[in-house]
């Protein structure tokens, strides 16, 4: 049977299509190039601003799609499906732009979410740190009030869209003895009237194993002034709450991510050993081929509906951190398991770049680590026990 997402309709699916044509027209034929350089062009992010691909679930009223958690999430599934992983829509519409709607005031959201909707602005957020991981009550970066400006010093690293950020929501304490009480999260935008912002420094775009068209950046902040008003929300020690409720949303975002992996895997794969040969017949003759893809598919259908259970109670507001860490541990594993059977499949032509799965394989290990580690998720899941 074929199986459909319970939440899905014909206008998300006509979304969907539409989205999946624009990537393989305007994106895949740039993606070999874009994973040379180790960054997407600031003119792609524009042309998907056009195309109506950024910031889908933000109201019209700030310039975005006015749908919701499902329009964002066929358009990333359309992306990935295209087998375009290193386009960083999913930090810049499905975790920056929500802060802003959310917790900003309305002039935050005037002035900066139509920008990111657009795509003339890229997003950003810098929580990791050198030294801090996954512990964000133990950042060290620092915004002092200064009159009516904050003084942020600190760095920051890893940090997905750094290269291309125009906006950067950056974690720091605005009061240090406070603990997760003293967090605030206060936007930064590189330049100021034209002019880089005095302070502000992007590091290298770091070598990474994978997503390689993904800008991959160190920040560093050295007296940066921003003005009051670039604080997220009007009151100051709400960072680490607003983080605590929304990496939920970003935590699901990674688990589809992984399950739309699984099936490509399990897709490409299933393509390759008909068509490959060994000892006189296709590879998927061998019972050993049928059985392990047929493991990798019920591995991936079980993620699929799980995914698709978190979606609707994510819709409903009903997504609680310890579900959503499930999601995010397993899939993440389950991904990694399943693509590295895929692989295998392939024999010696798994190993070369030239075949999807390799860059599949090297693209997949991140998903483990970043939006908490998966020991992290499982913490949070044995304080439910």
């Amino acid at each position: 049977m074929q199986y459909e997402a319970p939440w899905m309709n014909d206008e998300l699916r006509i979304l969907k299509d539409a989205a999946k044509k624009f990537f393989e027209q305007e994106f895949v034929p740039e993606a070999a190039r874009w994973n040379a350089e180790g960054v997407v062009d600031k003119a792609a992010w524009r042309k998907a601003g056009e195309a109506g691909l950024l910031c889908a679930e933000m109201p019209e009223a700030y310039g975005g799609g006015g749908g919701d958690y499902r329009h964002e999430t066929v358009i990333m599934e359309a992306q990935l499906e295209a087998g375009l992983g290193g386009f960083g829509n999913q930090v810049h519409s499905t975790i920056v732009a929500p802060y802003i709607l959310r917790y900003g005031t309305e002039e935050q959201r005037q002035r900066w979410l139509p920008k990111l909707a657009s795509g003339e602005w890229v997003a950003a957020i810098a929580m990791t740190e050198p030294n801090t991981g996954s512990d964000l009550q133990a950042v060290r970066t620092t915004a002092k009030k200064d009159g009516n400006e904050y003084v942020i010093n600190g760095s920051k690293t890893y940090i997905s869209n750094g290269q291309n950020a125009d906006l950067i929501i950056v974690v720091a304490k605005t009061d240090t003895t406070l603990g997760a009480r003293g967090i605030s999260l206060l936007v930064v935008d590189p330049e100021e009237d034209g002019s880089p912002r005095a302070g502000f420094r992007r590091g290298r775009n770091l070598d990474k194993i994978g997503q390689h068209s993904a800008d991959t950046s160190e920040l560093f902040f050295d007296d940066v002034r921003i003005p009051q008003s670039n604080l997220i929300g009007e009151e100051e020690g709400k960072g680490f709450f607003m983080l605590m409720e929304q990496l939920p949303q970003e935590r699901l975002n990674i688990a589809q991510a992984a399950v739309v992996a699984m099936e490509r895997a399990i897709e490409v794969t299933l393509d390759f050993v008909k068509e490959r040969k060994a000892f006189g017949q296709r590879v998927l003759d061998f019972q050993n081929t049928q059985f392990k893809l047929a493991e990798c598919k019920t591995k991936a259908r079980i993620a699929r509906t799980f995914v698709d259970n978190c979606v609707l109670w994510h819709l409903e507001g009903k997504l609680d951190a310890e579900t959503a860490s499930m999601a995010k541990y397993w899939c993440t594993d389950t991904q990694c398991e399943i693509i590295d059977e895929c692989l295998q499949l392939h024999g010696g032509a798994g190993y070369m770049n030239e075949y999807p799965i390799a860059e599949m394989y090297a693209d997949a290990r991140v998903q483990r680590i970043y939006g908490g580690t998966n020991e992290i998720m499982k913490v949070l899941i044995a304080r439910g026990l």
